[in-house]
């Protein structure tokens, strides 16, 4: 029995070390929790348990949601554990409210351990199987949305469903017209690098993935924020950074320079550009230079930056030079950079209307920011959205405008009291929207600006990506009637957020728990309706390529119910609703006429269609004919614009991004350079929604000549402000 035994053991260790040699499998060290994460975890739930606007207790309900919403995080699409590992961690089930509580959190530490492996076992046979090539004339296809489905039921059926997906791959590869070679030597480096990635992680990375599971257990919109995470959050609120003023990438195992910042010292320096390497950093004068070649970006970035007027070395290896080319070394002194890109921008819409010219302004705002720390500390320069906006407003009417629009389109929030300032700026005093907490205290937010900034037409565009700050601000232009709301219906966020440190909970020298973003209360409109669920729906809407059980606060699974309270005590400023079947009729005859929004109305059509598709086909022929048809839709419009007059863009304009759709490759496969130059070339294609919703507000200025249906502002006066983000 022993010298049986001793066979096994054998046997088992050679088959071991024969499938290591074959896919060369090496997983990272075990990731182990650490105290001050468990520490972290439990002071959250108590936090969480008794000040969220939805309180519920950790308890056993509670674990169960966290579990299977931790799952989801890990193995969205169920392509790396199989049925027997959820199996094997059905156990933790209920467990995980007392893995919080008693600060043990070795349970979901095992489970992302067993997922790291899992991954880097898939995509080792992933890369063993491009020495096999493939059969692509066999009548197969793979499924695409897994979300819904069964994890594999073993590892054959997990080996089957990453044959199919490297299938996948090489047959988009194929069709973008690349060779065996070239595909072998492509996806060999992607699966690799994917590879390395998951051997990069850390324990910090499965605690903010468990914590994030047991935040959005409660509801959507509360979140844990980490260090790092809390760091960014600031830095996008504030739109400052105490750095070299570049913009990171990695490709391989390189930190590459994507972007210098004009004026910032890397800019200024003279000596980097697009393209170079980090391969080393060195703080001081003369500090070591510490190597950091296959570093995580973040864990680059967080040693690059530092306190201001510090200096930091880098070892460069220059764009252009070869692996073992000559590096150089650049001295930098660190200086406070402003994201002038992520702030609010101002442009000019010259538009006709038959023998009529019109400037219609432009300002399009990325998010509502603020820098709070700034405005406590009592700095009266500090920077925030809506003081940006008042001075491009100025601007605007300078140079004379007709009318303006607000084009909040993919902004996600941010302030809550930008979002009041904001609104001020257009209707004066008054109250903007209502705020009800967890014991149902309702109370109204006003905006007490002293003088209107712009008096005038006014437009806002939307989409669904616009939430929270953005639909107070259209919620509050809509019911004052006081500008008309064009594009798709909001996102629906109707929440507000406040950021709670969880180190003013102990004695900490120095932070090391992170935060929570949690949700306090609900807002609503001063009609007394809500966005929540519902979003704002838009006088004028144009069409978009999601709905909202795809995108936005109705495609969660817990998110609040929607609900009404009573009317807000204001007075509406303007009437246009006896202009708007005049407006949409405008805007019908223009889209019918408009060869770029058909073609937009088409893509919309075909890309719903593709979304809703389970499965493609794995033969080339088939794949083929399908590529060959949409060519060729192209190829038509194309012959059809050179054949109409007037419309040499239409095609380019509809179409968003058509030239590296089909490639077949990931987006740090490209050439920088070249992807750089795509990125600016889309900025000169025309922008069919902004366009048009230009139009509308041209066409309102139209009619105000004959009457201001879009003035006036409420004269309320009483003030009231909260310090309240609505990330």
């Amino acid at each position: 029995m022993k010298q049986k035994l001793v066979w096994l053991l054998l046997s088992v260790t050679t088959w071991v070390q024969a499938a290591t040699s074959d896919i060369q499998t090496q997983y990272p060290p075990e990731l182990k929790p650490q105290s001050h994460e468990a520490k972290a975890a439990h002071l959250a739930a108590q936090v969480l348990s008794r000040h969220h606007y939805t309180a519920l207790p950790l308890d056993d309900a509670m674990s169960e949601k966290i579990f299977d919403r931790y799952l989801k995080s890990l193995d969205s699409e169920r392509l790396f554990f199989t049925r027997g590992d959820i199996d094997s961690f059905v156990k933790n089930r209920a467990r995980l409210d007392d893995a919080v509580r008693m600060e043990d959190l070795s349970a979901p530490y095992s489970m992302f351990n067993l997922y790291v492996q899992r991954a880097i076992d898939r995509l080792a046979y992933a890369r063993s199987l491009l020495k096999e090539g493939f059969d692509f004339d066999q009548q197969e296809t793979i499924q695409i949305q897994r979300n819904k489905l069964d994890w594999p039921q073993d590892e054959s059926q997990a080996r089957d469903l990453w044959r199919k997906r490297v299938k996948n791959d090489w047959l988009g590869l194929k069709l973008a017209g690349k060779d065996d070679k070239g595909i072998v030597e492509l996806l060999e480096k992607r699966y690799e690098n994917q590879q390395k990635r998951f051997k990069k992680v850390r324990g910090s990375d499965a605690f903010q993935v468990f914590m994030n599971a047991y935040t959005t257990s409660i509801e959507p919109h509360t979140s844990y924020f980490g260090l790092r995470d809390a760091e960014e959050f600031d830095i996008a609120m504030r739109l400052s950074l105490i750095g070299i003023g570049a913009v990171l990438t990695q490709t391989d195992d390189y930190t590459l320079i994507r972007e210098l910042v004009p004026g910032g010292p890397a800019s200024r320096s003279g000596q980097l550009k697009v393209g170079d390497r980090i391969v080393g950093v060195g703080q001081g004068k003369d500090g070591p230079i510490l190597d950091i070649m296959g570093w995580r970006s973040d864990d680059a970035v967080a040693l690059i930056r530092g306190p201001t007027d510090t200096t930091v070395r880098l070892d460069i290896l220059p764009a252009e030079a070869g692996v073992d080319g000559k590096h150089k070394i650049v001295s930098l002194i660190r200086k406070p950079i402003n994201l002038q890109e992520q702030a609010a921008k101002s442009s000019i819409q010259t538009l006709s209307d038959g023998a009529t010219q019109r400037r219609i302004g432009v300002i399009s705002l990325p998010s509502f920011y603020e820098d709070f720390a700034a405005r406590h500390a009592g700095n009266k320069s500090y920077r925030s959205a809506s003081r940006d906006v008042e001075r491009l407003l100025g601007d605007l009417k300078k140079a004379k405008v007709d009318g303006v629009l607000i084009d909040l389109r993919n902004n996600g929030g941010g302030s809550l009291s930008e979002a009041i300032e904001l609104t001020g700026l257009f209707i004066g005093k008054g109250p903007v929207l209502q705020q009800r907490n967890a014991a149902g205290k309702v109370w109204v937010e006003r905006t007490d600006h002293a003088a209107v900034a712009w008096v005038g037409p006014l437009g806002v565009l939307i989409n669904r990506g616009s939430a929270s700050a953005s639909e107070i601000f259209a919620a509050a232009i809509q019911d004052y009637g006081r500008g008309i709301i064009v594009g798709e219906p909001s996102f629906g966020k109707g929440t507000v957020q406040t950021v709670v440190s969880l180190d003013q909970f102990t004695r900490s020298s120095k932070p090391q728990l992170g935060e929570l973003k949690m949700t306090v209360a609900q807002f609503f409109r001063i009609s007394g309706g809500t966005t929540q669920l519902q979003g704002v729906t838009p006088d004028i809407v144009l069409p978009g390529y999601f709905d909202g059980g795809d995108f936005g606060e109705a495609s969660f699974d817990n998110a609040l119910p929607t609900t009404q309270i009573d009317r807000a005590d204001y007075i509406a400023s303007g009437d246009f609703r006896s202009a708007l079947n005049l407006l949409s009729a405008k805007h019908e005859a223009r889209a019918n006429a408009d060869a770029a929004y058909q073609y937009l109305q088409e893509d919309i059509a075909d890309f719903k269609r593709q979304r809703q598709k389970k499965e493609v086909s794995l033969n080339e022929n088939i794949r083929r004919a399908e590529r060959d048809a949409r060519e060729a839709r192209l190829a038509a419009r194309k012959l059809k614009d050179k054949k109409t007059p007037g419309t040499p863009d239409a095609t380019t304009a509809a179409s968003e991004d058509t030239s590296t759709a089909d490639d077949g490759l990931e987006s740090d496969e490209r050439n920088l350079v070249k992807e750089l130059a795509h990125e600016k070339s889309l900025k000169d294609v025309k922008d069919i929604y902004l366009v048009e919703a230009a139009h509308i507000v041209s066409d309102a200025a139209g009619l105000w000549k004959s009457g201001p249906r879009f003035a006036g502002v409420d004269k309320a006066t009483t003030p009231s402000r909260s310090r309240q983000a609505l990330p």
